[in-house]
């Protein structure tokens, strides 16, 4: 029932919407229920002169009930005139919208509807169509802006006019409307007081709250946190790394500097002369130096930032958190790609970061530095719209985010070939993998899907990019392979790096957790730090969990159970069966897999499987959670102690990864080798004392026969075995014609050798000059 009412002084007159059916006649009058009269309706004529439609006779109406219009908005009431001119006042009608006329039918009755002869002298009301025939009322006058509307159908709000009827016009005495003009002689009426009431417009911000804006929403942005959040907990994880980053190095004092000495060579180089990189200042007088071991290349432009000793222990330093936080981020994305939530994804980065196998290697750089493996991963994903979860979605592809994949895992490669290697031909099965599929879908007529001609040019270009740098860096490589026939790895060599399967559940001396409780354990496995390689327990479990309750499908878990298998098997090396068709067979037969001596490295990739099948298990457990809260509260929301059960898998993960990993100090530079020219030779020489000396010339980058490796050259066991008697005529002579011009021997390391008492000869007749300058002895060869 559709009303408008008026809030004049003692008047309530009400309008009864048709609800069909026809009306009394003209001059007809009903009676309802009650026994009130109902006001006879009349309806205007149309142009033709045929009664308008009412509601009910089949043409569309136009009531506001029916269109959404302001029918019941009291506003929209006339009021009763009582202006002059008028003959009377239009007494209140009742009406009942279940009234019936005499014949049954329903009944409308217009509230307060005078006789005809009344009606004919009534002023058109606003809102009601003109009636055929009726004059314009002496001061009325048409409102601004109004203007006929054309005939047409009628719009929700508007009254069921014929075509062609003019506008109502404002009666004498009604209110003024806003935006109305002053009527001539009549003081300009206020505005609408609930104007006030009406909502503030938004104001326009200026350049910079938007630019503000836009960095505020950066910030809170999921990888923002994400990265943040990481780079925290290295620096937490990692600690007391940064406390003394100038003076101390992780793990030890060996590999480490000989890794701080190549960041620092491959950026001075760089910027001082490019074409000689390869070309070391170490192991002179031999060439292609930097190749003799994994060059962490990538890391360059961080290495052209400051010199010297110390800020190559702090570049160094810096890096190795950086490293972690990589690693962490790199999973976090990968799994979260792939399609898990966001606390099954964190504890995949955690668990793969900070893996407690991990914490043996933290003297060697380029296997900590493995985040981009996961993270070139999760681009290469998202940019061909593919997820473990959700399968391949074409609408999702960024040909952007492919190409960038391609150019992170060029990055990853040039760090070192020791995990390097083994990404590129996953990336190559990965490949192969996807062409087939292909060309079996179209083999077997199965709907194409689309891929698109710029994702395929970006994965040519981004492919070619990835080649070309592993082809580059591969050259120097088969040039030491070529002048050192020693450099290739044996098949005994390789034995003694392999791992049997107990080293699986053995961790490392630096676990701060498992330590000291696997002592007896590690007794029994070769060479330590390749061979305890224990992910940990609680990822085992997670994962465990993850093969019967996941959000992976059941097919997906099966083959990443069979790939962690088959990882397994290969990372034994020659423990399983020999490695005759495991292991081995890739070292005889596949390119660059002979400088690969320590296969328990592989265990990078059985990590990162472990932990996307603990993410399923995790995400699983957390939507659980979810929808247990969706019955019990609201909103729904996991409460406090659900929060924390679900956060208990992480905490576990990041319990089994904290360390006990020494931080021992850096021996500081002997000022003879700030201020000798080169070539140099530093006594006495050996692996770990070289790798020091190569830390030393970072002041000058003077050329030293000294240099660490991994492998020893034989010119370098050569000059180590002739100068053992230094300085005698053999030694000396040798030198000279080699081309040596300065030797400095450190008295704090010749205890215990022949230098010891060889130092304190007299050097006339040998064309020497001897000069001791502070801890070292120089002697100069003329």
């Amino acid at each position: 029932m559709s009303t408008d009412q008026s809030n004049v002084a003692g008047e309530t007159p009400v309008r009864a919407t048709p609800t069909g059916g026809d009306a009394p006649a003209p001059g007809h009058s009903g009676s309802s229920p009650l026994g009130g009269p109902i006001s006879p309706v009349v309806r205007p004529s149309s142009p033709s002169g045929e009664p308008a439609a009412r509601p009910g006779d089949g043409a569309p109406t136009t009531d506001a009930a029916t269109t959404g219009g302001p029918s019941a908005d009291p506003s929209s009431a006339d009021p009763t005139e009582h202006g002059p001119g008028k003959t009377g006042v239009r007494p209140p009608a009742t009406t009942d919208p279940a009234s019936t006329a005499g014949n049954g039918q329903s009944a409308t009755a217009d509230p307060a509807e005078p006789a005809d002869s009344e009606r004919s002298a009534d002023p058109a009301k606003p809102g009601d169509p003109a009636k055929p025939g009726d004059p314009a009322k002496p001061g009325d006058a048409a409102k601004p802006g109004d203007s006929e509307k054309p005939a047409g159908p009628a719009e929700p709000g508007d009254s069921a006019a014929p075509a062609g009827a003019a506008e109502p016009t404002a009666k004498p005495g009604d209110p003024a409307k806003p935006g109305d003009p002053a009527k001539p002689g009549e003081p300009e009426k206020p505005g609408d007081p609930f104007a006030a009431f009406a909502p503030v417009p938004e104001p326009v911000p200026g350049r910079l709250r938007r630019i503000g804006r836009a960095v505020g929403r950066r910030l809170v942005h999921e990888w923002t946190l994400a990265g943040l959040a990481s780079l925290a907990l290295a620096v937490l994880m990692t600690w007391p790394t940064l406390r003394y980053p100038r003076h101390t190095l992780p793990q030890d004092t060996w590999d480490p500097t000989l890794q701080a000495w190549q960041l620092a060579w491959s950026g001075h180089i760089l910027l001082t002369n490019p074409a000689q990189l390869w070309q070391s200042n170490a192991f002179f007088p031999e060439t292609w130096t930097f190749a003799f071991s994994d060059t962490l290349l990538g890391y360059a432009p961080v290495g052209m930032l400051g010199h010297g000793p110390e800020t190559a222990v702090l570049r160094y330093n810096i890096l190795f958190v950086f490293a972690h936080a990589l690693a962490t981020l790199g999973a976090y994305a990968l799994v979260r790609q792939l399609g898990s939530g966001r606390i099954g994804a964190a504890v995949a980065g955690v668990g793969f970061a900070y893996a407690p196998w991990l914490l043996a290697q933290a003297g060697h750089l380029h296997i900590i530095s493995n985040g981009a493996i996961p993270l070139a991963l999760a681009m290469l994903a998202r940019g061909h719209g593919w997820s473990l979860r959700h399968g391949y979605r074409p609408e999702r592809r960024r040909s952007g985010w492919a190409f960038a994949g391609w150019l992170v895992a060029a990055w990853q490669l040039s760090l070192g070939f020791g995990i390097g290697l083994v990404f590129a031909y996953v990336l190559g099965l990965i490949s192969v993998v996807v062409v087939l599929t292909w060309l079996v879908r179209r083999a077997l007529r199965r709907p194409r899907q689309p891929f698109g001609f710029r994702l395929l040019l970006a994965d040519f270009w981004g492919g070619a990019v990835f080649a070309a740098t592993g082809a580059l860096l591969a050259i120097p490589y088969y040039k030491v392979a070529e002048l050192h026939p020693n450099a290739r790895r044996t098949a005994e060599e390789l034995h003694s790096y392999s791992p049997p399967p107990g080293g699986f559940f053995t961790a490392p001396a630096e676990s701060l957790v498992w330590g000291d409780l696997h002592e007896a354990a590690r007794a029994g496995l070769p060479w330590h730090p390749e061979t305890t390689l224990l992910p940990g327990f609680v990822l085992y479990a997670l994962a465990a969990a993850g093969l019967f309750l996941s959000i992976w499908t059941r097919r997906q878990r099966l083959l990443m159970l069979a790939a962690l298998l088959v990882t397994g098997v290969f990372a034994m090396g020659t423990r399983f069966f020999g490695g005759t068709y495991t292991y081995l067979l890739l070292f005889e037969h596949l390119p660059g897999w002979d400088g690969l001596r320590t296969p328990g490295r592989l265990m990078i990739w059985g990590t990162l499987l472990l932990c996307v099948l603990a993410a399923g298990s995790v995400g699983a457990f957390a939507e659980r959670a979810r929808q247990i809260s969706a019955a019990e509260r609201v909103p729904p929301r996991p409460g406090p102690w659900l929060r924390l059960v679900t956060l208990l898998p992480l905490l576990l993960v990041l319990a089994e990864g904290l360390n006990s990993t020494p931080h021992p100090i850096v021996p500081a530079q002997p000022t003879a080798m700030r201020i000798s020219s080169g070539p140099i030779l530093v006594l006495p020489s050996d692996q770990n004392t070289d790798q020091h000396v190569m830390l030393w010339t970072t002041s000058r980058f003077q050329d030293v026969v000294n240099g660490g490796s991994g492998f020893t050259p034989n010119r370098l066991a050569e000059v180590r075995q002739v100068t053992a008697n230094f300085p005698d005529a053999v030694s000396v002579e040798y030198l000279r014609n080699l081309g040596v011009r300065t030797v400095v021997v450190l008295r704090d390391r010749i205890a215990g050798t022949p230098l010891e008492a060889a130092i304190e000869l007299p050097v006339e007749g040998l064309g020497l000059q001897r000069e001791e300058i502070g801890e070292t002895v120089v002697y100069r060869l003329s």
